[in-house]
């Protein structure tokens, strides 16, 4: 994670383990888990464009898979803690076995 403390800002990498990737049931926790803090959020596959990361529609677009690299953009008075907590969720394969 990279922390930019006089810009409220936090950006991180996170790589999709759980065997369907970002799927309904993943994409809205992670839509609720952002949504959950006060701060922005933009989410991108590497190589693609940002969308709105309190968005499912936006995190639906990514049509990431298992093994998609996502790059996560906080900004706001809780971007750390928005970042870490997405990082667990997805780190944990969001609860999928």
């Amino acid at each position: 994670m990279v922390v930019d403390p006089a810009n409220q800002a936090a950006t991180a990498e996170v790589t999709l383990a759980n065997a369907n990737g970002l799927h309904a049931r993943p994409a809205h926790m992670f839509v609720q888990t952002a949504n959950g803090f006060a701060s922005n959020l933009r989410v991108r596959r590497i190589g693609m464009e940002y969308v709105d990361g309190k968005s499912i529609m936006g995190v639906m677009l990514l049509a990431a898979e298992k093994g998609a690299v996502l790059e996560l953009e906080s900004r706001g008075p809780d971007c750390v803690e928005q970042i870490r907590a997405l990082r667990e969720l997805v780190e944990n394969g969001f609860g999928e076995d």
